[in-house]
């Protein structure tokens, strides 16, 4: 699939409150997607730092992409568990969420995410287990 493709599926499989969260598709290859999560203040808390819940959302849905990417079209699937750890505030500047595919069988799929702040420091890790329906 092309960016094209996997940015005309955000609003077709996307639930409006995801979509306010403006994802960018910017790269995607073999089992692997990247996004970007422009920062905003609506999506801040105090002191100007993105709320992790947006970064788990953003996680969450990259990986749902790169899952479309790997198998070529949309799988309805559903998150059975999602594991993450916040490494520093992303403050003041965008995300780049990285999404992989690490393995993918009839009906679990394994993923990594890599969330990093536009100064390219890691902010977030995610390892996530899908359910393929």
């Amino acid at each position: 699939m092309d960016i094209t493709q996997l940015q005309a599926a955000l609003p077709e499989y996307f639930a409006p409150w995801v979509q306010a969260l403006n994802l960018k598709v910017e790269n995607s290859e073999a089992s692997q997607v990247q996004l970007r999560l422009p920062f905003s203040p609506d999506l801040c808390r105090i002191g100007g730092m993105v709320c992790g819940q947006s970064m788990m959302a953003a996680a969450d849905t990259a990986m749902v992409l790169a899952l479309m990417q790997h198998f070529g079209e949309f799988r309805p699937c559903t998150t059975v568990q999602m594991n993450t750890s916040f490494l520093k505030p992303l403050s003041g500047q965008d995300g780049l969420i990285t999404a992989t595919v690490l393995r993918a069988g009839k009906s679990l799929a394994f993923g990594e995410i890599d969330i990093r702040g536009a100064d390219g420091k890691s902010v977030c890790r995610a390892t996530t287990t899908y359910a393929l329906l």
